[in-house]
């Protein structure tokens, strides 16, 4: 099957992201409850209003930016250069990690209070809430290991039920309120009693919105899903303008229906439930708009609701294993900085999941114990593309847009720094993560340290003359030299050394190979030699991230293409060889020669067939 026939439309790719995104709203209501208490509803219309003009807006510039489903964390990558830039996307991996996998263990948290609070629900199961969310995670690893196939097919029948019982549930609780308007008095009167006036309810939801930041996922995994959707017939990898568009409807369609479905669940949590409900132990603690299913339309469809519920629930860690399963390999294995295996999916799926095991353990499944590091890793990758956004956007000059994206992600900045202090367990778990795979990243990017690291090798017509001409002649010859112009002289006395420490005929063709180190963070890529002649002596130009593995694939290039073994002429480096380690870890150059010799040792087990390295 074709690429484009595996892509959908926007509206279908947009359920995908909603299993993760319109899921929340099986939790949500209650905890914004439990965090504001009646200013739940107010504190989420100033929620609303951040996802309609803040996180709507970068997202679609994100878009925009990303169309291959990078997200906001490639856009800071462009902007932040070498190691800074490494480190940074490292550092947004780990709160991504965070986000993804704590959507995972929450939504299994809360598929399991789901399960365990019907009332059909049998007796034993009751008081082993973690060993039913670990079952649900397992279940979830199953699907991955096997294969993850028809998956939007899947996530639109179970958002168009769950959206669907969801409206049931608010239009009979909305009736339930006409006809019982005291209600309303209870909440108003419960609100100034907490609060003297609406300039204090006011500052109150202005305060406490951080803590209902758990509505805003979902974003970043709109953009993760963009190779999914369906293009316009003229579209190209280059400019896909037909899938962008399909993705910034995505973006919109989803934020307006979740802002919607937000404001009136809270609203009718807040007049028809007990605030002491929703404490710990409380009937609609996590499962708020479940407990008015039971409550307002009976047990047959307070089931229905809690199985469309639990089952989305289960799907929401569906789509954030994808997200993970999207993001590592697209990052840390290009950065040498995760092992090879890492870009295979079943291996990270078990990783994945031993990690989601050991967080469930560690939070016994609890649903409120989570949210604050839902809510961090939500809210600093939100912050991140508002930086991303506002960044690029001052690069092309575009002061108004500049200010404007600024301003949003000043607010996002409180609302992460907010919730943080409220909620600490959420960076915590967060830096665990980041450090995690920093450690793992930099032990790897070390071990790895010696393989070619070349992707492909392209030669331009000289430089493959070149290196026909010298095979013709025999052997082929190189002599590595730094970078620069260099004099005549520089080139002549290089090639007398070489000839005469090595017993060189004159007549046997030397080529000078020069290596510029571009970016030594990168860990791979592709190779382009060009061949030009300077002062008569024929040079190899070549642009890498690193000199001596440049040079061993090379070599082993020129083996295969010309079926002769060649060689290489080095000097010794002059200096510390620890320091000179740490330089060919860090700045791509260091110790080349004897670097060189076991980066080809590695690659070619068989010392017969082995490029030579000579040092002199």
């Amino acid at each position: 099957m074709s690429e484009d026939h595996r892509r959908h439309p926007w509206w279908q790719v947009m359920c995908l992201t909603g299993v993760d995104y319109f899921s929340t709203l099986g939790y949500q209501p209650g905890i914004a409850a439990l965090a504001a208490g009646a200013v739940a509803p107010i504190a989420t219309l100033v929620l609303v209003a951040l996802t309609l003009f803040g996180a709507l807006p970068v997202y679609r510039r994100v878009a925009r930016e990303s169309p291959h489903g990078e997200g906001s964390i490639a856009m800071l990558e462009k902007v932040l250069p070498w190691w800074a830039g490494k480190l940074f996307v490292l550092v947004m991996l780990g709160f991504a990690c965070t986000d993804f996998l704590i959507t995972m263990t929450l939504s299994a948290a809360d598929a399991s209070a789901h399960v365990l609070e019907n009332p059909f629900a049998p007796d034993f199961l009751e008081g082993h809430v973690v060993l039913i969310t670990l079952v649900f995670l397992a279940a979830l690893g199953a699907v991955f290991l096997r294969g993850f196939k028809e998956a939007i097919g899947i996530a639109v029948v179970l958002v168009i039920a769950y959206l669907a019982l969801n409206a049931v549930v608010l239009v009979s609780s909305f009736i339930e309120i006409a006809r019982n308007p005291h209600v309303f008095g209870d909440w108003h009167k419960l609100l100034m009693s907490e609060n003297h006036n609406w300039f204090a309810v006011a500052a109150v939801a202005l305060i406490v919105f951080p803590k209902l930041a758990l509505g805003l996922s979902g974003f970043e995994t709109g953009v993760a899903v963009m190779p999914q959707i369906a293009g316009a017939p003229d579209d190209t990898e280059a400019k896909p303008e037909g899938r962008i568009i399909g993705a910034r409807k995505l973006l919109l369609t989803a934020a307006v229906i979740m802002s919607i479905y937000l404001v009136l669940s809270s609203i009718v949590a807040a007049l028809l439930i007990k605030p002491d409900d929703f404490e710990v132990g409380g009937e609609a603690n996590g499962r708020a708009l479940a407990f008015l299913a039971h409550e307002q339309l009976g047990a047959t469809f307070g089931t229905v609701y809690d199985v469309s519920t639990i089952a989305i629930l289960w799907f929401a860690g569906a789509s954030a294993m994808a997200g993970l399963l999207n993001l590592v390999p697209r990052y840390l294995p290009r950065y040498g900085m995760a092992p090879s295996w890492t870009k295979a999916v079943r291996p990270l799926v078990l990783v994945f999941m031993a990690v989601a095991f050991f967080v469930t353990w560690i939070f016994d499944a609890s649903v409120d114990a989570q949210g604050g590091a839902y809510a961090t890793g939500v809210l600093v990758l939100i912050s991140s593309a508002s930086v991303a956004v506002t960044l690029t956007e001052y690069r092309r000059r575009h002061r108004n847009a500049t200010i404007a994206f600024a301003a949003v992600s000043t607010v996002f900045f409180y609302t992460t720094i907010a919730n943080v202090f409220e909620r600490p367990d959420g960076v915590k778990i967060g830096g665990l993560f980041i450090l995690a795979i920093v450690l793992v990243s930099f032990v790897s990017r070390t071990r790895r340290s010696l393989e070619l690291r070349a992707v492909s090798i392209e030669m331009d017509e000289t430089a493959t003359h070149y290196i026909a001409g010298a095979a013709k002649c025999g052997t082929v010859r190189l002599i590595p030299k730094e970078p620069g112009e260099g004099t005549a002289r520089m080139y002549r006395e290089k090639a007398t050394e070489v000839r005469e420490d090595n017993g060189i005929p004159a007549w046997a063709p030397l080529i000078f190979v020069e290596v510029t180190v571009a970016d030594a963070s990168d860990f791979e890529g592709d190779l382009e030699v060009i061949g030009e002649e300077r002062f008569g002596y024929r040079v190899l130009k070549v642009r890498s991230s690193v000199i001596a593995n440049t040079i061993a694939a090379l070599l082993m290039d020129i083996r295969e293409s010309t079926g002769t073994i060649p060689h290489a002429y080095f000097s010794w480096t002059e200096g510390n060889p620890i320091v000179n380690f740490l330089r060919f870890l860090f700045v791509g150059d260091g110790e080349i020669a004897p670097v060189t010799r076991e980066v080809l040792r590695e690659a070619e087990p068989d010392p017969d067939r082995r490029p030579r390295v000579h040092v002199g």
